[in-house]
């Protein structure tokens, strides 16, 4: 009786924490992506990005209170030059239908609920040579949200591929995976959030994708070209998430505070104690992984940081999201089958989603290999093809 009347005060306050979790005062705003492009004017190579910040509260205004962009020339293949660039960064907000310049100051703007605000950042580079060194920029925005929450400081990261609008001869490597199938890995750019999903694989399939092909992608590219990673920064872990995070092998990335509490925004704290619970009972018996089977995709899918290429590596990349409808899109245009798939060098295989279930069994016994590869093979696209 003693033990139920525990677990009862447990169970209790753990759903009292998750109600508080939930409805406890947070900002709704976003920075979303838009697009970019880069021309020649005035004998300058100008780069110009454009961003919007969204209010999704209902309610509730919220203000920017000050906002800083930053240009990081990571180190990696194709970014040999990275010092010494001359350029000169301008702001722009639209305002009332109006176009106006900051110049170098951002003023607390106020975002009403339900509305966004259009940022324009154009950069001028006066070294004529910069895009025969540099493939790749990584636009850091360094911003503060303040309103009935308190103040918020938050991190956002864009990539930008200075060579995208570039048509270059596709690279494909031929990979033997058995006596019955082959792989094709098709190389890719660095993948980022202004890189539309479905367009993008359709893109760098037209013309290699052949009948009966199958077609597989990372998850995790996947949902980086979805915006779906978040800088360590900005989540505010808890004594659960620092407490939790115990339970489980320093390999994984619920091994962290930071990818334990993006687990339990997703999910709520009630739920992931349960389900460590009820697998911890059943490992005890030799059956495992009911810890992810309880607590679904969403903790499979998390990689923690460095678990993805640079510059990624510093960010929590969380599972791709309709996974299902970009297959059955992507399956459609180019008529094979298509799958969104989480393999791993340990030999590994999850289909995540698939545009034809009869395929699952296929992928999962002739991609324990890998082909795709990890690390900087940059080929996060397969074709899987049957030998003749």
């Amino acid at each position: 009786m003693i033990l139920i009347n525990i677990l009862l005060v447990l169970l209790i306050f753990l759903i009292l924490s998750d109600l508080y979790i939930k409805n406890s005062p947070k900002s709704k705003l976003n920075l979303i992506p838009i697009n970019y492009k880069i021309k020649k004017k005035d004998g300058l190579n100008e780069l110009i990005i454009d961003l919007k910040v969204t209010n999704t509260s209902k309610s509730k205004e919220t203000m920017v209170s000050n906002i800083k962009f930053e240009l990081d020339f990571f180190k990696v293949k194709g970014n040999e030059y990275y010092q010494d660039l001359n350029y000169k960064e301008e702001i722009y907000i639209q305002e009332n239908n109006k176009i106006k310049n900051l110049k170098n100051y951002w003023p607390t703007t106020i975002i009403k609920s339900n509305s966004e605000l259009f940022v324009r950042i154009i950069y001028k580079f006066s070294n004529n040579n910069f895009r025969e060194k540099i493939k790749y920029l990584w636009l850091k925005a360094f911003w503060e949200n303040y309103g009935h929450f308190g103040i918020s400081k938050r991190k956002d990261c864009f990539l930008i591929n200075l060579d995208g609008q570039k048509h270059r001869p596709k690279e494909v490597f031929e990979i033997p995976i058995n006596n019955q199938y082959k792989a094709f890995a098709i190389k890719t750019d660095l993948l980022g959030c202004f890189d539309d999903p479905v367009n993008t694989v359709i893109k760098y399939c037209k013309g290699i994708a052949e009948e009966n092909d199958i077609l597989t992608i990372g998850e995790s590219p996947l949902a980086i070209m979805q915006n779906r990673y978040i800088a360590p920064q900005n989540l505010e872990y808890s004594l659960f998430s620092k407490g939790l995070c115990y339970f489980f092998q320093p390999t994984s990335s619920l091994a962290t505070a930071c990818g334990m509490q993006l687990l339990i925004n997703r999910i709520g704290i009630t739920r992931v104690t349960f389900a460590l619970i009820v697998g911890f009972l059943f490992k005890l018996v030799g059956i495992k992984g009911m810890f992810y089977r309880l607590t679904g995709s969403e903790s499979s899918l998390i990689d923690d940081i460095s678990g993805t290429v640079t510059p990624y590596d510093k960010s929590i990349v969380m599972g791709p999201l309709n996974a299902d409808l970009f297959c059955k899109e992507v399956s459609k245009y180019l008529n094979i089958d298509v799958a969104v798939v989480d393999v791993n060098d340990l030999g590994g295989v999850k289909v995540v989603a698939s545009s034809n279930k009869a395929v699952n069994k296929i992928l999962k016994r002739n991609l324990i290999s890998n082909p795709a590869g990890n690390g900087d093979e940059k080929t996060p696209i397969v074709l899987l093809r049957e030998k003749k």
